[in-house]
């Protein structure tokens, strides 16, 4: 299905507030959703196709041009805009133009916010837990996941299949937002639940990881006990990279190839080492460098992954199930053998997401599907009266 196909034809339910006559601020509300509103006048339309086709076909060149010249849009603002331009050239003849800055001007602004006070978890300085999910992994299952793994099929050098688990790692930069960009063509209300959705989970996730700050996989094997006995925030020992006695934290790792490095290596950007595309990794290298090093707690990247499974679990079929559940599964795998998250980091990230979607069915069920429902019935009221009264003037 092409884009030009997916954008919807008419107001999703809950936009048929800009016919209803309410009080307050909701004639300012209907105002704004006027201008986003659907053009359906089918004459402008087929006028447009052809220009709205060619606005898609200029995007698309546009993009390939911004990939050999700057890369993948891994930075958000950057990817959002993109999205925009994108989405302006698919609603060419079927939306006004505005609705995409109504809709996606908030967002990004919230996401803007978000970025703006992570840094929030250094004011705050609580002890950051260097053994807390160590120890719930080994309860779990016995051995450190992270430790068997690259103990076992860990290579010296990338094999074929980490150029998967490298894009797999990657991907939670783009996927979650090029997902909203197709929800919000086809479907404006279900974009706005997962879009809430998608805020509450980076912010609760926020709140975990300021509270809770942790270390992950790859900081715990540069790191002795003896070095994080204070709980430092980021010691020295972080950025040491290469072998620390008996393993550091994690414990030793005893490769079944004995080529392969003795000890818990971060590889999530190995891979496209393999395709011998060194400035991806650089570029993937300089963003982990810049980021909250001890935010492990839960893990955002499970957490939005396993969020966009579940919100599109009833939006799609066997199919599509499959898909997202697996990308979700794929990104757990992931993060666990690059020594990115703990699976204890995993967990609470799908619980996260899980509570979240849990919450917004419940907002749903009680309020704003009544709500919806209420509207449409008064309207429904309103236009029999006005059929009356008009059946009444014609008979008079």
């Amino acid at each position: 299905m092409s884009i030009d196909d997916t954008v919807d034809d008419g107001p999703a339910p809950d936009e048929s507030a800009a016919t209803s006559r309410t009080r307050g601020v909701e004639p300012v509300i209907d105002d704004v959703a006027a201008a986003a509103a659907v053009d359906t006048r089918p004459q402008r339309r087929r006028d447009l196709t052809m220009v709205r086709r060619i606005a898609i076909v200029a995007w698309v060149l546009f993009m390939i041009y911004e990939f050999f010249a700057e890369g993948l849009a891994f930075d958000r603002t950057r990817l959002i805009i993109l999205l925009c331009l994108g989405m302006l050239a698919a609603t060419i003849g079927r939306r006004k133009a505005i609705s995409v800055i109504i809709d996606w001007l908030p967002f990004a602004l919230i996401l803007l916010l978000y970025d703006w006070t992570r840094d929030v978890a250094r004011i705050v300085d609580m002890p950051t837990q260097w053994h807390l999910a160590v120890d719930v992994d080994e309860w779990m299952f016995g051995v450190n996941p992270t430790v068997w793994l690259q103990s076992h099929i860990k290579e010296p050098s990338p094999p074929w299949w980490e150029v998967v688990t490298s894009v797999i790692y990657m991907s939670y930069f783009i996927v979650p937002y090029a997902a909203a960009a197709v929800l919000w063509l086809r479907d404006r209300s279900a974009w706005r639940r997962y879009a809430a959705c998608f805020v509450a989970t980076t912010f609760l996730a926020l709140v975990g990881y300021t509270l809770v700050p942790a270390a992950p996989p790859w900081a715990a094997a540069r790191c002795t006990a003896e070095q994080v006995a204070d709980y430092p925030r980021e010691p020295t020992c972080m950025a040491h990279q290469g072998a620390v006695a008996d393993g550091g934290i994690l414990g030793e790792v005893t490769p079944t190839n004995p080529d392969a490095a003795p000890y818990v290596e971060r590889i999530s950007a190995r891979g496209w080492n393999f395709l011998n595309i060194h400035a991806a990794s650089t570029l993937v290298e300089v963003g982990q460098g810049k980021a909250n090093l001890v935010a492990a707690i839960p893990s955002l990247h499970a957490g939005l992954t396993m969020l966009l499974a579940l919100f599109m679990w009833p939006r799609v079929k066997a199919l599509g199930r499959t898909l997202f559940m697996g990308y979700a599964v794929a990104m757990a795998f992931t993060l666990v053998y690059t020594a990115e998250h703990y699976v204890f980091d995993i967990v609470l990230g799908w619980g996260l997401a899980a509570f979240v979607i849990f919450v917004a069915r419940v907002i749903d069920r009680k309020w704003l599907i009544p709500r919806n429902e209420r509207r449409q019935r008064e309207q429904s009221a309103q236009e029999a009266a006005q059929r009356v009264e008009t059946d009444t003037s014609v008979a008079g």
